[in-house]
């Protein structure tokens, strides 16, 4: 049997490659080729193994017949065509956890800095002066650290935190009680971290949820005198509001390794006294390139020779013969998981996935591992449905899947149901006979609709003339309805309007919206 042949295009530690030829693979080692040189040579691997100065565009995956498997060493793939990759059948892997430890010590390390104005003084020192009296620090011993994200890194930082006797508080969606306990935190919400943190790091991925998690008002709620700490993500902090909060005082000092533009070689804050910043150096250090380049290896290697499938962006596990049938369904079940995450706040615990119908009778783990992709994509960048089921376990969310056998209302349904602080929140789908997903009931409320795009989903009180004031509104800042779904639990009862719209609906119509008469609320979905 003809071995799989590996090819490495950048830099990495040379364990990497032994790992593959201990595996059963043949690979090569060749750096630093332009695009023209690589498609040259691609089409003859299975597999290539990559940093981030390899750009896999389309052109050189049209160059790569052969080619199976992407491995990234790192996180990101900004450099992976992704949907180019999945169209050619190619898998693509990335290690979203081998860089945990190192970008948590640097949140540490810079902790410390910004606490004693550590570059500040070394800069006067080796410039000749003796400025001893000019930098009077805080020690981080009592002190309360605002934990903002607590998943893997998070929950590192609050570990070394702890190791210096500093209290901590964690506001996360998915952090339950249990695991609080477990890591030793307070839970909190973000407005209670606000008002108590003296110190606040960030540990959260980019989403749509986390944008600007620390606005200009919600930097204004800290506590005088915070210090600010961000190795995550650019674009979580309100960088303007950050640098006029920082020139009055309100925040006593932050330290950026991130930037809302990267690479930030000009910018508004620099220079900015008690501001402190390195350029993206989180994953930066010589064990962090060892771990993610033997991981990216190993499970490149593991799905070469074995077809196991680790950390993968955009493949489920499925077998080839189940893959027709359940598509549609895992299609369905992710927009199902998308819903209720984007609509149930508060202390998500549980979460029960059931299958009824011609659903119960199929393999139940893709369709698992669907709606958690669905339903944790709100709070993590790197989630898929290989590693969704990992991510929901490592916060403590309950999985619970149920079969019914023998039909209902439908021949086939799915219900995701989470439970909330405020009480169990269900949704439910079908499937047509055109394979068709449709939405068929939110809450305990009928209403058919398919999940696409854009929508705006409002509760209000079932009464004349609400539809047309809707309309209206929409209407009036210029907004086009693609279609409208209504749906009630009596007559004058509570109701539910669900209407998808072309472009994302701008934070202004859902403020408007939530003043017309009888809403009780408004929210912007996205699928």
């Amino acid at each position: 049997m003809t071995k799989p042949k590996v090819l490495i295009s950048d830099k990495m530690d040379p364990n990497a490659a032994k790992i593959f030829e201990e595996r059963g693979c043949d690979v090569d080692v060749i750096t630093g080729k332009t695009p023209e040189e690589l498609k040259a040579i691609i089409g003859q691997y299975d597999g290539l193994a990559i940093r981030s100065s390899t750009k896999v565009t389309p052109e050189i995956l049209a160059a790569a017949p052969n080619l199976k498997v992407i491995g990234r060493a790192g996180i990101g793939v900004d450099n992976v065509d992704i949907p180019a990759a999945s169209a050619q059948g190619v898998v693509v892997m990335n290690t979203p956890f081998g860089n945990s430890i190192t970008t948590a010590e640097h949140a540490i390390a810079l902790m410390f800095a910004v606490a004693r104005q550590i570059p500040a003084a070394n800069a006067r020192t080796q410039n000749g002066e003796w400025p001893k009296n000019d930098f009077m620090g805080v020690e981080l011993t009592g002190k309360t650290l605002g934990l903002i994200g607590a998943g893997n890194i998070g929950s590192i930082v609050a570990s070394r935190a702890l190791g210096l006797r500093m209290k901590v508080v964690a506001y996360d969606p998915f952090l339950t009680p249990e695991r609080a306990i477990e890591m030793g935190v307070e839970k909190a919400d973000l407005g209670t971290l606000l008002e108590k943190a003296d110190f606040i790091t960030l540990h959260t991925p980019l989403t749509d949820e986390t944008r600007n998690i620390l606005s200009r008002e919600r930097l204004e709620q800290c506590k005088k005198g915070v210090r600010i700490v961000n190795c995550a993500r650019g674009g979580l902090i309100d960088e303007a509001a950050l640098k006029d909060l920082l020139d009055s005082g309100h925040i006593a000092g932050a330290a950026l390794d991130v930037f809302a533009s990267e690479p930030a070689k000009e910018h508004p804050l620099f220079g900015t006294p008690n501001f402190i910043c390195t350029p993206h150096l989180g994953a930066s250090t010589t064990e962090a390139q060892v771990n993610v380049a033997l991981q990216v290896a190993e499970q490149m290697a593991d799905y070469l020779v074995n077809g196991g499938v680790t950390n993968a962006l955009n493949m489920p596990s499925l077998s080839a013969e189940e893959a027709p049938k359940l598509r549609p369904y895992m299609a369905l079940a992710e927009k199902l998981g998308s819903l209720v995450s984007q609509l149930a706040h508060g202390n998500l615990t549980e979460i029960s996935i059931e299958r009824s119908g011609a659903a119960a009778d199929l393999n139940g783990k893709p369709i698992e591992g669907a709606v958690l992709a669905g339903f944790m994509r709100r709070y993590s960048d790197t989630v898929n449905m290989v590693n969704a089921p990992y991510l929901a376990k490592e916060r403590g969310l309950q999985v619970r899947s149920v079969r019914y056998e023998g039909e209902g209302v439908y021949n086939t349904l799915l219900r995701v149901t989470v439970a909330t602080s405020a009480g169990p929140r269900s949704v439910a789908g079908t499937l047509f006979a055109d394979k068709g997903a449709r939405l068929v009931e939110i809450f305990g409320i009928g209403i058919e609709a398919d999940l696409e795009g854009h929508m705006l989903y409002v509760v209000n009180e079932d009464a004349p003339g609400f539809i047309g004031r809707v309309g209206s509104l929409m209407g009036e800042h210029g907004i086009n309805i693609g279609t409208f779904h209504l749906g009630r639990r009596e007559t004058g009862g509570e109701a539910v309007v669900l209407l998808s719209v072309d472009a994302p609906i701008p934070q202004e119509v859902i403020t408007a919206a939530e003043k017309l008469q009888g809403v009780k609320l408004v929210k912007a979905l996205s699928f």
